[in-house]
């Protein structure tokens, strides 16, 4: 999988000897310039745009993103509470297999409740009534699945065949809307606006009818809308233009445009082997840290590597064989203790991160390229490896 993320930034003149490794580093102001860009193209298509908790939850941050977007969208009980407890504005709850029991605290929580099926929403209507009676406001979405694919990796695409996630939109009737006050699909991931043109072109035809029915349209995330390429202009006129057909609400629920090209991952070189190249261990772990590495896969990019000299296959220092990053080139062999770091860390790793094989959790620094300011904002230690266990 190709991303087309990795501008250093400010973080091309960040002295990496300044945090403990392995650490994550978040510049704050990379992260108020994405949010300006989102909050700019919101105003002018007339939208609402939610940050994906999914994709970055660095939640002591919650107060920025506050001051840009109208809220957050949240995958389950855990992260409506952490928005409803440490961001402002709307929450809006998807999840493709909600449990009974959490039920009532998400209705409480949630100013969206989006269900994954009409069957899942109409077994659980009683449970929604009853926390109408007891004051809960909230709306009913449901998440179709636009039968289109557009996914550059088949397992990341929410389209692919046989899929679980949305309701098969050939499938969708006007009974299945009853109580239901918004449609929702999620079929991009790091794309531009082009895929989501397509997508909606596909899925306008099945929708069109039930336009008077409904109240808002979210058109979920994957979009890339603060990478520099991304067409913004011709965004906010085919928002403005879906607003004028349709009459609903319109929202957007980027995740990794909060927080694109603003962290990075530090880490350290423990030992050097040759095994037909050279081989570094390192103090970052593939499976531990950055598991899309292995997941999707993907090549991270490197801060500042070299465009010529051998290469260096750099893994982690866990058991897995298969914990290898890639092979990267530093000018000639690296030392051990040499620092490095890996660009656009600051979403999706973050939230990934495990603790396999007892490897260490890197700490998280904010950083504020602007004024210089650095500060940790956690760290982990062994109690944290613990009391993940029993």
């Amino acid at each position: 999988m190709e991303t087309r993320a990795g501008d250093p930034g400010a973080f091309a003149t960040f002295d990496l000897s300044r945090v403990p490794s392995p650490a994550f580093v978040v510049d704050e102001a990379a992260v108020r310039r994405n949010l300006a860009i989102l909050a700019d193209v919101r105003d002018r298509a007339g939208i609402k745009l939610l940050s994906a908790l999914k994709a970055f939850s660095m939640w002591s941050l919650g107060g920025v993103v506050g001051e840009y977007l109208d809220g957050v969208c949240a995958s389950g009980l855990y992260e409506a509470r952490l928005g409803r407890e440490e961001y402002r504005g709307e929450v809006a709850t998807y999840c493709a297999g909600y449990k009974a029991e959490d039920l009532p605290e998400i209705c409480a929580l949630s100013d969206h409740i989006i269900f994954n099926s009409p069957g899942q929403h109409a077994r659980f209507l009683p449970i929604l009534e009853e926390a109408r009676q007891n004051g809960a406001t909230f709306d009913v979405g449901l998440r179709i699945n636009p039968m289109h694919a557009e996914g550059e990796v088949a397992k990341y695409d929410p389209c692919q065949p046989h899929s679980r996630l949305g309701f098969p939109v050939d499938q969708l009737r006007a009974e299945h809307l009853e109580g239901v006050d918004g449609l929702h699909f999620h079929s991009l991931c790091e794309q531009d606006f082009l895929p989501l043109q397509r997508t909606w072109t596909a899925l306008q035809p099945y929708l069109a009818p039930h336009f008077t029915r409904l109240k808002w349209l979210n058109f979920g995330g994957g979009h890339h809308i603060t990478r520099a390429d991304y067409q913004r202009d011709d965004l906010v006129a085919f928002l403005q233009a879906i607003r004028a057909e349709t009459g609903l609400t319109v929202y957007l629920e980027p995740g990794e445009a909060v927080a694109l090209d603003a962290g990075i991952l530090v880490g350290e070189i423990l030992d050097l082997i040759d095994n037909g190249m050279p081989v570094a261990i390192t103090d970052i772990s593939a499976t531990c840290h950055m598991p899309d590495v292995i997941e999707a896969p993907y090549r991270p990019a490197m801060l500042h590597e070299a465009d010529n000299g051998p290469a260096t296959r750099l893994g982690g220092p866990s058991c897995l064989a298969g914990d290898v990053i890639g092979d990267y080139r530093f000018g000639g062999l690296p030392g051990i203790g040499q620092r490095f770091a890996f660009l656009d860390q600051g979403h999706y790793s973050m939230v990934k991160t495990n603790t396999f094989n007892g490897v260490p959790l890197p700490s998280i620094w904010l950083w504020n390229s602007k004024t210089n300011d650095l500060r940790q904002i956690r760290g982990f230690d062994y109690a944290d490896f613990k009391s993940r266990l029993s």
